[in-house]
Parts: structure tokens; sequence; C-alpha cells
């Protein structure tokens, strides 16, 4: 066990912690170079194409000291984005200690502090790389003084690197045999194992990725799931090289996977404690908490007959990324399908995404929000949560409605404050806090509402910034605020997937934007669409999709006025009827185009 080093790689979003992810192995000779290919632990096509980790990724290598002496070192691979933090903080929970990695040319950003946070809070051994020192617009003196100033380390303990030429990697992986500690456990304890990862294999079902913490696991040993306290028989126990190695034993300290042909999807919880069937362990492994979603949306099939498949897509996608949250819930508009929650704008489009290439499933995602919190004037004491803007009270029976604040941390170039800072107000952010970590870069706080960033905050936030600035939140709890329903009529019905909780000053200016899109993007019909926006019975905005008409005046070439009058009247009554009876299709980008207002 004195061997084994399990550490993993925590850095911002495109600090490079992917392609030197690539050079440990290389160095470790755990790849043949016909095996080797750029960002190698992204196994998702949708990794190489945006060049994001999404997953965390799990490998085994095998590294001889420059004393003789062999080590086993197990990494962990984790994503970068601050919409995949969960995936970070159960990779951390795994390891005894973590590589932090910042870009030589863009210094300490948002997510690093928060990740750096993660690991302190764990006990993990920091180890600070210097990444891209090989760049022309490196400043390796003063990142290396910002490192010094965050860890408080010795600035000759931070290893200067370049992971596209293979710059000090040897030195990577001589501190991590010395710096990082060996696994603590007792191999002769019962077996108490941490599950930190699961994948679903079509013809293998359920591949749980686990760390032994005490005891070991054998292969035909009757195991239990301690959150579940289901048991089954270990058919099959390994180490994860590039591809899975069976072994007969996994003792105290390693990393391995475990196949107990489980077919079903929630049996296996990230998080959960394996533990010996006959001799288990008295204490489970505490610090996992169930994820807090920020984001709700509604995803449904395009045809109602897809709902099953969708929700078995829905179970085993969860398998795989456990921030995942869905519950079923229907909607007039669109039929059954599934209430989700998610960490953020961009773990809906990629779980969107992966849905459509995995699975082959298409589907149609309603506007996003977050949960609020309503109470009523008959008992003002009950808290009644909204997920969806459909279950909020009527607007003579509502007390008052709390909606989730978070505090943003934006850290960017001094340059640009002011866009940075009018961008926020904007967004009903309150500034709390500015400080200069250096001439040239500040860090600046704000309290502001969730929904706010749900939309496109990210987004504007890398344009008025030039790229420069980087975003990270954590919730702060729940505000008084005075927010409406703005709920969207076609033809005079109500479309609650287009239905939004909206703060009473801007209702009117996105009530506004909102059908002035919708206008544009539903196809004409043979009558006219009245499109508005309304706040309970008051209607705030109209605009009209007007009919294709056919000129039934053509075939009246001279006589009578009244003759033409005649046939516009007939037509009149004719478009008349068929806006009773006629129902209006809303195609699939104007759902995506109520996100996109500011474009």
């Amino acid at each position: 066990m004195k061997n084994i080093r399990n550490f993993c790689i925590i850095a911002h979003i495109d600090h490079g912690k992917s392609t030197l992810a690539d050079r440990l192995l290389d160095a470790t000779h755990t790849v043949t170079k016909r095996e080797s290919q750029a960002q190698l632990l992204d196994s998702m096509d949708l990794e190489r194409e945006r060049g994001i980790t999404i997953k965390s990724h799990a490998i085994q290598m095998d590294y001889t000291a420059p004393d003789g002496e062999q080590y086993i070192l197990n990494l962990i691979d984790t994503p970068g984005h601050v919409d995949f933090s969960y995936e970070v903080s159960r990779s951390i929970a795994a390891c005894e200690g973590a590589l932090l990695i910042v870009d030589a040319a863009q210094s300490i950003q948002a997510q690093t502090i928060s990740n750096l946070y993660l690991a302190l809070e764990n006990d993990l051994e920091i180890i600070p790389v210097l990444n891209k020192v090989d760049l022309p617009s490196a400043n390796p003196e003063e990142v290396t003084d910002d490192i010094v100033d965050l860890l408080g380390c010795d600035p000759t303990e931070v290893i200067p690197a370049s992971a596209k030429t293979g710059l000090g990697i040897q030195e990577i992986l001589d501190a991590i045999v010395e710096r990082v500690p060996a696994p603590k456990g007792n191999p002769d304890e019962p077996l108490q194992a941490l599950v930190f990862d699961s994948q679903y294999n079509q013809f293998r079902g359920v591949e749980t990725i686990f760390r032994v913490i005490n005891g070991s696991i054998k292969k035909g040993q009757k195991i239990k799931f301690v959150a579940t306290g289901e048991s089954y028989f270990a058919d099959e126990v390994g180490t994860l090289k590039l591809n899975q190695v069976p072994k007969k034993e996994i003792k105290a300290g390693d990393v391995g996977y475990l196949i107990t042909g489980i077919k079903e999807a929630k049996e296996v919880k990230v998080g959960d404690t394996i533990t010996d069937h006959a001799n288990p362990t008295t204490n489970p492994i505490g610090g996992f908490e169930d994820v807090k979603p920020m984001v709700f949306a509604g995803i449904y099939p395009v045809d109602t007959e897809d709902y099953e498949d969708l929700r078995s897509s829905m179970e085993k996608l969860q398998l795989n990324d456990a921030s995942l949250v869905f519950q079923a819930e229907s909607s007039a508009a669109l039929g059954f399908g599934f209430r989700c929650g998610f960490l953020g704008m961009l773990h809906l489009e990629i779980i969107q995404e992966r849905l459509e290439r995995e699975f082959d499933m298409t589907v149609i995602t309603t506007v996003p929000n977050v949960s609020y919190h309503a109470y009523t004037n008959k008992n003002p004491d009950e808290i009644l949560i909204v997920n969806n803007p459909s279950d909020l009270p009527e607007p003579s029976s509502l007390n008052r409605v709390e909606e989730p604040y978070i505090k943003a941390t934006i850290i960017t170039k001094s340059d640009f404050v002011g866009n940075v800072m009018s961008l926020c107000i904007e967004k009903r952010g309150i500034v709390t806090n500015q400080t200069y970590l250096t001439t040239e870069r500040v860090e600046m706080t704000f309290d502001m509402p969730l929904a706010e960033i749900v939309f496109d905050f990210y987004d504007r936030l890398k344009t008025v910034s030039k790229g420069y600035a980087s975003f990270d939140y954590a919730p702060i709890g729940m505000r008084e605020s005075k927010l409406v329903r703005v709920d969207i009529l076609l033809n005079a019905q109500t479309v609650d997937a287009l239905s939004a909780l909206i703060h009473f000053d801007n209702a009117y200016t996105i009530g506004k934007k909102m059908v002035e899109k919708l206008r544009e993007l539903i196809p004409r019909q043979q009558f006219d669409i009245p499109v508005q926006a309304a706040i309970g019975a008051k209607i705030i905005a109209r605009e009209t999709i007007k009919a294709l008409r056919k000129d039934v005046t053509a075939k009246c070439y001279g006589g009578d006025i009244s003759r033409k009058r005649k046939l516009l009247e007939k037509q009149k009554k004719g478009k008349k009827r068929m806006r009773q009876v006629g129902n209006v299709e809303i195609p699939q980008q104007a759902f995506m185009a109520v996100l996109k207002l500011n474009d």
C-alpha cells in the first residue's frame, strides 16, 4: 500500500489538464504509440469536439522511480467548467493529492480557486504546476507569485511545465511520489469502499468505479451497497488501464471497477459505500451530499409514444452523470415528459446533446427556470415550492414570493471592471466587494438572483470582458422578490411550456421581446393568430401573425363593388370559423429562441 498514489488534476477550463494527463500517460508507458491520441481520457465525441472535459476519468499508471522503486499511480482527470463542479468534488473525495494546474498566460481564475478550496477541505496535498510556460504570452514570474500568495507555499515548490512539449513532466511524477501521501487504510478490517463513478454498458450492465478505503474486495465475493441495502456477487473486479484489466482481488488504497450484472440504473448511487455482505462495516463513508440543481427545465419527447424510451435513456444518463435530477410531469401543450434539474446552462445543453447522440432521442426543452418559494394569504407560513411557473398560485391569493440568491465571484482584468459592473447591475446584482488581486486583475463579488444568470449571463460576461472574465458562484439562500408570471397566449390559448416567472420591472420588456420573437418563428396559417403576453388577466403585449390569404376577388372583373364585398365578407366569416377550431403548431426552435432574447 505504501507504493500507491491517488491523485486528481484540478484547474480552470482550458488550462491544459487533458493534455498534461496525456503526457503523464506517455511518460509512464501506460499507452503505446499506436494507442495514443490527443485528449486520450476524453472518451466522448462531444468532449473532443468542444475541447472540454465533461466526465471525470480514472486510469492507473505504473511508474518506476529514479531509485528503482515501483509505484502505482491512480490518476483522475476532472472537468474544469463551473457546471461540472459536482464531478470534481467526487473525484477529490477518492484522492490524497491534487495537481493544481495554472496557465502561465491566464494566471489564476475563479474556478481554480473554488476547486482548490474543495481540495483543501478534503485535506489533499496540493502540487502547484505552472503550465504553458513555452507560450510567448506566458508570464511565469508574476503567475508564480500569484500561486505563492494563494497557497502560501515556497516558490521552489511550483513546477514549471509545458504539457505540449513535455517539459517538467518528470519533475511532476517525482513530486507525486515524494509529496502525495500513501493511502491510509487497514487491509484486515471489513470491506469499506467508496463509489465515485459509474457507467452503463449495454452488454454487462452497470460498471461501478470505486476506491477501497479499508479491507479488500475479491472476485466472487458477496457484497452489499449500504445506501440501497441490496446485495450482489462481484462477478468481476479489476483495475482501469486504457482497457479494463480483471484481477483476483483489489486491496485497500487502490482504485478499481466492479461488475455485478446490475441492470437497473437506479440501484447504484454515486457516493454510496460498498461493504461485505457477511461482515459489513459499521461506519459508511460520509461527506457525500445529494446534488442541488440550480436550473430547472422540462424535457419532453417530440413523439409522446417515446416517453418510456426517454425514461430509460435518462436513467442510463443519470448513472453516468449523477448531478442530473429528474421527475415525471405533464404539460397541456407537450404531453408527458420530465422536469429536470441541472447545474447550469452548459450542463442542460450537454445533456440534451447526449440524449440525441447516445440514445437517438429528439427532445423538446422548455424555458429553463429556477426553484422559487411562494406563500399564500391563507397560511403565510407554509412554503409552496414552485419549480414550474404554472404551479404559482393566482396573484389574488399570493402573499409573497422568494427567489434563490447566489454569491457570484468574478475575476477579470481591470480594463473591464465598468462593463462587468453594468452587466451585473442590469441583472439585479448588488456589489458587495471589490479587491485588486494585482494591478491588472480584480476580484468582484455580487449578490445576484440565480434566475438572472440562468439565461445568457455567462455568454454575455465573456463578451463584455473579451473572454477574460472567469465566473464562479455559490448559493446563499432565499430572498423576497417582486415576481410575476408572464403567460404567452396563442390564439387565446395559454401555452404552459412558454410561461416564465420574471421580476416585475422586466416583465413588460421581456413579454414584448417574446411575442416579437414568436411572431417571426411561428409559420403563418390560414387565419390571423394573435400572440399575446399576459400577467394574470392583463395583456401586456400583442403581435399578430397575419393570415395567408387567397385573392377571392380575382374572378370578379367589372360590375358592382358590392359583388366583391360579398365575396370578402364570406371569406372573413370562414376565417373566423377557422380560428375557433384551428390549433397552432409551435416549432421546436420557438422554445429555444425564448432563451436567446438578446441576440
